[in-house]
């Protein structure tokens, strides 16, 4: 929402300067998006006006309105000056049809004459980023602009007889201002005469009863719409208008009295000549009103700092809240305009919000309370660390299975059921990580899992462990039952209650592995009796190139001792080599060319051979 300073002039003569608005804004009201300077020496303010304040403050009046009660200084009121201009009877005819319409008040003026606005008019518009039209159609746009409620402007001449708020026809058609055609349906709401739609109701005109040069008698419509209705048939038909916004965020009713009062205004001075005739205004339900009793003691204790009856009072006073004191209770009569107010907690809000929340101190509540042990995280973690102390590496398979005792209701063909046993899905993980070993430099596969498994009579959790010998599984109660139980270590950790946190430990930090497959190479080399392995490793590396994914595995090595026939002592050293690359799948002709340089470097020591 762009905001003018010369305009808020209108209502605040004694407005603080540019730069203190921008952090009044900022701490008390909304966020400023921009803050430009223009040609002309005034000054644009672009708010971010969220939905909870656009009830009220999507208009200069409500800015303006806001800034004078926050600094308690003088607020004038331009439409006091205003009168409404001498009108006569009027045959006009509105027929609302629909519940989604709350208000409708409708005017017709005759012998207006189109033309363009006056200077200052323009200039307003301008200011805003809004482009000057006619003096008609620019007066709807600073009526909008100025109190926040739409309005919109029809030539009498192009309509059969009056107006109804309806539904539309499904499939009826329309053409907007801006040459769209549409297709309605029966949940759009319109406004028509007896034959045609004229204009999708809250969002935008149509072009069949528009105003043009030729254009001397017209309507004007000051409307309230339901916000939801608005909304939807804004979004199914990708229209988004300056309207649209106001009152798909919900507007008072009780606004169209000013609207109306201003465009009359408004027109009567473009217009001097112009002929009024009697206002048609359907009010069908009118708003009711609202009140919200609160306490001193609980508003105090909501925003955690001592609020006096005297703060509240003159926040009241310059909001000009309408109150009454009931014992320790204030009952407060919310404005009209004010939907975000409703219960206690929206009055604690606000009073913070004027206040300053800068005043509100930090203070962190003291907790008295004794934390409770979770016994079976603690078997959880008793488990684990058993297992990984035993050199075993902790894995998690699928909870979806082709079989068991508990079917899903939308999974997988193949994956139906829950798993009864973790046992089935160890298999499968130790026959992968066992084809996966060169790789992991394991000799041995020593894995476990600790998870829940379904059946019939519930969930339970199980412990299941595998080695090259066996897979057993067992519940977690019986398996901690069989073991002794042992604490995890215990710490004072930051941020976690004292004695409910266990001591960090520090390890080795993870590497991403590659998602492509690798290749591994055995190598065996006879060596003199006491060469040490670490020398034919480091040629290992060094020629290896950066394709070996891991430091060379010695897997193997025996001594054949010196002969009686004067044969020296030599010893095998055999390595696995792993290759892989992050980038790439490797082929075996690159493999095998890295094997053949290091061969023939290995060949290159007179006392070493390749077996």
């Amino acid at each position: 929402m762009k905001i003018s300073y010369n305009w808020l002039k209108w209502y605040i003569p004694d407005v603080p300067k540019p730069e203190e608005l921008v952090n009044l804004f900022t701490f008390h009201v909304c966020e400023v998006e921009s803050f430009d300077k223009t040609a002309d020496g005034d000054f644009i303010f672009d708010i971010k006006i969220l939905p909870d304040r656009a009830h009220d403050l999507l208009s200069h009046f409500g800015v303006a309105r806001e800034i004078s009660s926050l600094l308690d200084i003088q607020f004038i009121d331009p439409i006091l000056k205003y009168k409404n201009p001498p009108s006569k009877e009027t045959q006009l005819i509105i027929d609302v049809q629909s519940e989604k319409c709350r208000r409708y008040v409708g005017r017709i003026v005759r012998n207006i004459k189109i033309g363009p606005s006056p200077d200052w008019v323009v200039k307003h518009l301008e200011s805003i980023g809004q482009r000057s039209i006619n003096n008609m159609v620019d007066a709807a746009n600073l009526v909008m602009y100025n109190c926040g409620q739409p309005t919109h402007v029809f030539d009498l001449n192009k309509m059969n007889q009056g107006l109804i708020v309806r539904q539309a026809e499904d499939g009826e058609d329309i053409t907007t201002l801006d040459n769209k055609e549409l297709k309605l349906k029966t949940s759009d709401l319109v406004i028509a005469d007896y034959s045609k739609a004229l204009a999708i109701a809250g969002i935008k005109g149509g072009k069949i009863a528009e105003v043009d040069s030729e254009t001397t008698d017209v309507v004007l419509e000051v409307a309230n719409f339901d916000p939801t209705s608005v909304r939807k048939t804004a979004q199914a038909l990708n229209i988004f208008t300056d309207a649209k916004k106001r009152f798909e965020n919900d507007l008072s009713p009780e606004l169209c009295d000013r609207a109306m009062l201003e465009f009359s205004a408004l027109i009567l001075e473009m217009c001097p000549e112009a002929s009024f005739e009697d206002i048609v205004d359907i009010y069908p339900k009118k708003q009711e009103i609202r009140e919200v009793s609160f306490s001193l003691r609980k508003i105090s204790k909501i925003l955690g700092v001592e609020v006096s009856l005297e703060e509240i009072k003159d926040i009241l006073r310059r909001y000009n809240f309408e109150y009454i004191e009931d014992g320790e209770f204030i009952k407060i009569k919310i404005p009209f305009m004010r939907f975000d107010l409703n219960i206690e907690e929206d009055i604690a809000e606000e009073i913070g919000r004027i206040m300053g929340y800068d005043k509100v101190k930090p203070k962190i509540p003291e907790i008295k309370f004794t934390p409770k042990s979770n016994t079976i995280y603690e078997k959880i973690v008793f488990v684990r660390n058993k297992f990984l102390n035993d050199g075993y590496s902790e894995v998690m398979t699928y909870v979806f299975r082709d079989k068991g005792e508990v079917e899903v209701l939308a999974s997988a063909s193949d994956k139906k059921f829950l798993r009864t046993n973790l046992t089935d899905g160890l298999k499968e993980s130790l026959k992968l990580n066992q084809l996966n070993s060169p790789l992991l430099e394991m000799s041995e596969i020593k894995i476990f899992e600790i998870g829940t498994v379904f059946k019939k009579t519930g969930e339970e959790m199980h412990v299941a462990y595998a080695d090259k010998k066996e897979i057993k599984e067992m519940k977690l109660e019986e398996f901690c039952f069989n073991s002794p139980l042992e604490e995890y270590p215990k710490g004072e950790v930051k941020y976690f209650h004292p004695g409910t946190s266990a001591t960090p430990q520090e390890g080795n930090k993870f590497k991403p592995w590659s998602i492509y497959p690798f290749i591994s190479r055995d190598v065996a080399v006879w060596v003199p009796e006491r060469e040490d392995p670490l020398i034919l490793k480091k040629l290992l590396i060094d020629n290896a190139t950066d394709l070996l994914i891991k430091e060379p595995y010695l897997f193997d090595s025996f001594t054949k001792p010196a002969s009686t026939q004067g044969e020296d002592g030599k010893t095998s050293y055999a390595f696995r080599l792993v290759f892989q690359s992050y980038e790439r799948t490797l082929k075996d002709e690159e493999i095998n060319e890295i094997m053949t340089n290091i061969t023939n470097k290995i060949k290159e020591k007179n006392d070493w051979q390749v077996r």
